[in-house]
């Protein structure tokens, strides 16, 4: 299998180039570097890459933007945030505007290739510090009565997208309901595609906030 590919867009650029030595140490080949928001729309739209590695706050155009234009322009190419902030307004914005991930900076480095990894892979990664606090606000805000979604679903479809708002994985999914890892996967593809949601943290944010869940 050919190796990773990414482009890291962060305006530090001692953070940007000791991230591109760990990927590059990890098996990651990093084509690309941008050090803002329109940089790194030029470097993703001329080398392709698989995942775009993203600081959400630089100077020039928001970060939201960025991963709405990439989704736009290049929906092959998944984007990670890697950012400083914790703020739920940052997260819940850039999860719905189409990032496939957000790992906090100061997360072990382990964590944060797992998670370039992962979104490659068309999975969902979220630090559970963040994930935590991400449902605990949505629940506090929304109302929890059902809406429309919850009757399209089936009992086993909302048991799936319970271990899914849980932050699990296929895997962990298939062990808790005794299903095989592949019909977990099957599953969770027809809650996003029920749900409208373009990922797994998509999905969970919309459960929760229209009370399926």
């Amino acid at each position: 299998m050919p190796p990773l590919r990414a482009v890291i867009a962060d305006d530090q650029p001692f953070f940007r180039q000791g991230l591109a030595s760990l990927l590059r140490t990890s098996g990651t080949d990093v084509v690309a570097e941008a050090s803002n928001g329109q940089a790194a729309i030029d470097a993703a739209e001329e080398t392709r890459p698989d995942v775009v590695v993203l600081e959400l706050n630089m100077p020039g155009m928001a970060g939201v933007d960025v991963i709405r234009r990439l989704a736009e322009r290049l929906p092959a190419t998944r984007v990670l945030v890697l950012s400083v902030s914790a703020a739920e307004a940052d997260v819940i914005g850039a999860i719905l505007a189409g990032a496939r991930g957000y790992v906090l900076k100061d997360r072990p480095v382990e964590e944060i290739v797992a998670g370039v990894r992962a979104v490659a892979e068309g999975e969902s990664l979220i630090c559970p510090l963040i994930a935590a606090m991400l449902v605990k606000r949505v629940r506090e805000r929304e109302q929890t009565s059902p809406h429309g979604h919850s009757a399209a679903l089936t009992a086993r479809e909302l048991a799936v997208l319970a271990l899914v708002v849980d932050g699990r994985t296929n895997d962990e999914i298939g062990n808790g309901l005794r299903i095989g890892s592949g019909t977990a996967r099957n599953y969770v593809s027809s809650l996003l595609m029920k749900l409208d949601a373009q990922n797994r943290v998509q999905a969970a944010v919309r459960a929760v906030r229209e009370g399926i869940v």
